[in-house]
Order: structure tokens, then C-alpha cells, then sequence
């Protein structure tokens, strides 16, 4: 179910922070007109930290609606209070979608048997399948992979989203988590690497901007076709870095919004991209394909 080409939605707001929904709408339409095989609601992308409850679920439930079962909606459900991560995963279920994606707890720094019974506490309360997210650039604790093998015993712990880009990781993985596990990149730049190596699909930004192409990417891929798998990559390289010259989503809604996709709307403490990233985002996006010279 959540193999592919997979995008972290960014929230779309006005200038003043409140949410766009009429944006929102419109880039749930575009990604799913493009091809996009799932789309991840109130992930890190979508500023989930900075969203109330109420809003998180509002837009959980008003994506869902709009995608109306054309393609799996992934709600973000992740947080640092396992009660909070329950009761938000609870809720992603109650209002229809098809997975909720778990971020390791952040800042609070849980060793590997906290991370095992965090998780199994979810996933026991859960009424939908759930994908373990492990990012230790943002959060500060790595699942690592012997963890993931204990988790993936749960009926319900069905996939990992792994943005750890390192081959050693990726292998190792994929090895000792075999199929129906599902294992989705969480890092653009090494994706195609390690979908090669025999991860599922990925859960991208730089799909955001470029849904086609991460989607050509995608099915490349689990083609095994190597030459045509780096010949979609390609023109995303820039992307994949300049997207985050700044910390995210702060590039990617910059560029969205000079794609006239969402306007410049982003919640403190976040701001506008620092102007000496303007032209490295911009020339990535034309590169790709995504704005015209």
C-alpha cells in the first residue's frame, strides 16, 4: 500500500500562519493528477510542531477528504509524549487514513527499549497501519535497525521510513527486514540508491515540487532498471540538496510559492529562505524542470 513515490505534503498557509486550505486542496488534486502514489499529511514538511491539535487533525481530515480513496493518505502522528502519539494516531484513524507515520520521540532522547515500547504502545492502540519514521538528524535518537526487526513482530508495524542515507544502513535493512516490510527512503539525495538496493518507495520533499519526476523515479526503480533509474534522478540532484540549504520546509515552500503552487505563509520559529539560497533553489528548480529560465 505505501510503496512508491510518497510526498511530505507541505501545509500551505497565509502570510498571517493561518492555514491555506483552498492551497491545500489544489496541491492534493496536482500530486495526485502527477502520479503521486501516497500523500503523508502533517509530517515534519507539513510543520507539524508548529500546528495546534485542532489544525494537525484539520488537516489530516481535509486532505483525506479531498484525496477521497484516489491514493492512501498517511496521517503524521508522531511525538515526544507517547499518550500524545497514541491519542493523535487514534484520531488519523477515526477520520479515515490509511497509515500514520511515527517520528522517533524528539529532544527527550529515549534509548532503544524506550523507542521498542514507545512504538508498541502505538501500535497496540492503533487501529491502522503504522510506519516507523527515524531521522535522527532532527530528533536526536537513531531507531536502529535491530530495534526495527523487534517492532516489525507487531501485526500492525507494517513499514520504516528511514532517512539515515548511509548504504551500510540501507543494506542491512533490507536484509534483515524482508518483504511484506515496506521500506521507504526518507532521503532524497540517496533514494534511488537505495530503492536499487531494494527499498519500496520513498517518502520525499523534493517530490513537492517535482511529482512527475519522482514518480518516474520511482517506477524505474522497482524496475531494476539501473540506466533509466539515474537518467529520472538526474535532473533532481540540485533539488535534493538545495531544498534544504535552509532547514525544512523553509526552501521547499519558497519554491512552491515561486511555482505559484502555495503563497510565502510559514510559522514561526521558521521563516522566509535566507536570500543568498534564493538562487541556488531557483537555478535547482529550473534544472529540474519545475520553472521556467
Amino acid at each position: 500500500m505505501f510503496e512508491g513515490s510518497n510526498v511530505a505534503l507541505v501545509t500551505p498557509m497565509h502570510p498571517d500562519g493561518r492555514v491555506d486550505f483552498d492551497a491545500l486542496d489544489a496541491l492534493v488534486n496536482w500530486h495526485i493528477q502527477a502520479g503521486t502514489e501516497g500523500l503523508v499529511a502533517v509530517g515534519t514538511t507539513g510543520e507539524s510542531a508548529t500546528l495546534s491539535v485542532d489544525e494537525h487533525l484539520e488537516v489530516i481530515r481535509r486532505v483525506i477528504a479531498v484525496a477521497d480513496q484516489r491514493v492512501p493518505v498517511i496521517a503524521g502522528t508522531g511525538a515526544n509524549s507517547t499518550a500524545e502519539a497514541i491519542a493523535l494516531t487514534v484520531e488519523a484513524g477515526q477520520a479515515g487514513a490509511a497509515g500514520a507515520l511515527v517520528v522517533t520521540p524528539y529532544y527527550n532522547k529515549p534509548p532503544q527499549e524506550g523507542l521498542y515500547q514507545h512504538y508498541w504502545a502505538v501500535a497496540e492502540a492503533s487501529s491502522i497501519p503504522v510506519i516507523l519514521y527515524n531521522v535522527p538528524g532532527r530528533t536526536g535518537c537513531d531507531l536502529l535497525p535491530e530495534t526495527a526487526v523487534r517492532l516489525a513482530a507487531h501485526p500492525r508495524i507494517v513499514a520504516l521510513k528511514e532517512a539515515v542515507g548511509d548504504r551500510e544502513r540501507v543494506e542491512t535493512l533490507r536484509s534483515r527486514l524482508p518483504q511484506p516490510f515496506v521500506l521507504l527512503s526518507g532521503d532524497d539525495g540517496t533514494s534511488a540508491d537505495a530503492m536499487l538496493a531494494g527499498f519500496d518507495g520513498v517518502i520525499s520533499v523534493t517530490a513537492n515540487v517535482v511529482p512527475e519526476q519522482m514518480r518516474r523515479l520511482c517506477d524505474a526503480a522497482r524496475a531494476g532498471d539501473v540506466e533509466a533509474t539515474r537518467e529520472a534522478d538526474a535532473p533532481m540532484v540540485g533539488l535534493h540538496s538545495s531544498l534544504f540549504l535552509d532547514p525544512n520546509p523553509i526552501p521547499v515552500k519558497w519554491a512552491l510559492q515561486q511555482m505559484g503552487r502555495i503563497g510565502g505563509g510559514i510559522r514561526l520559529p521558521l521563516v522566509r529562505l535566507q536570500s543568498q539560497f534564493e538562487t541556488p533553489v531557483r537555478t535547482a528548480l529550473v534544472d529540474a524542470g519545475a520553472l521556467e529560465h
